[in-house]
């Protein structure tokens, strides 16, 4: 598992952003992505329109996390 962050940057609602995800977690990203038949910005945007509080990377690990519970 590579543990250091990789930053990202991408344009979500019209403004620039960047994320940053270990690798493993952009991989995840990718394959929930494919799973959902959405590109991996259209899965961004929408886990940044539902989020609460908290960062966009900690959300986009937290629905990483509920993807692969929900698919056990």
């Amino acid at each position: 598992m590579a543990y250091k962050p990789k930053k990202r940057s991408l344009t979500i609602a019209g403004h620039r952003t960047s994320i940053s995800l270990e690798d493993d977690f952009w991989n995840a990203l990718k394959a929930v992505a494919r799973d959902r038949g959405q590109s991996v910005s259209a899965v961004i945007s929408e886990i940044d329109t539902e989020r609460r509080q908290c960062g966009l990377s900690s959300a986009i690990r937290s629905v990483i996390l509920a993807h692969y519970r929900d698919k056990s």
